[in-house]
């Protein structure tokens, strides 16, 4: 009795870790774009409430500090899976993926229980949002190079 396989593997590369890899990747893309969010809230409503008439206005205050930190902090599960989904499927060096992982945690609960501050361990958590897209970008970069050259070896 032979296993055959269920379906035909991408370079070595089952269909469901790939469909896995497209989800984490869609899911780093949303972490992008709330980061890009994050950046945009802390400069427009940095400038509007440098104005002199809204100096006074709480609400305005309240947006343009905590909403900036609030939009990046709620990237930080999505990033975690994936860096979860990096590590599995080795798309990164393993030791890069747990050092980036490691300071920015390190320095957001270090900022958080010894300086009573948040903005540096936020701003680490930037970092490993785009160096995961770079993971993403490499890995079908890789898989579309491979297949091109598997049809001109066909021809």
């Amino acid at each position: 009795m032979s296993i055959e396989p269920k379906q035909a593997n991408t370079y070595g590369i089952p269909p469901l870790a790939i469909a896995r890899i497209k989800g984490a990747q869609q899911a780093n893309t949303i972490a992008i774009y709330m980061i890009y969010a994050a950046l945009i809230a802390f400069v427009v409503f940095g400038t509007i409430a440098s104005i002199k008439v809204f100096h006074d206005n709480q609400l305005l205050y309240r947006l343009f500090y905590n909403l900036p930190f609030i939009l990046v902090a709620l990237t930080i599960p999505i990033t975690l899976y994936d860096a979860f989904i990096i590590y599995r499927y080795r798309l990164s060096q393993s030791s890069m993926v747990i050092m980036t992982i490691g300071v920015s945690t390190v320095i957001l609960l270090g900022g958080l229980l010894f300086a009573d501050t948040a903005w540096l361990g936020l701003a680490s958590w930037l970092g490993v949002a785009f160096l995961f897209k770079v993971s993403f970008k490499r890995f079908f970069d890789f898989l579309q190079a491979e297949e091109e050259t598997e049809t001109l070896e066909q021809s």
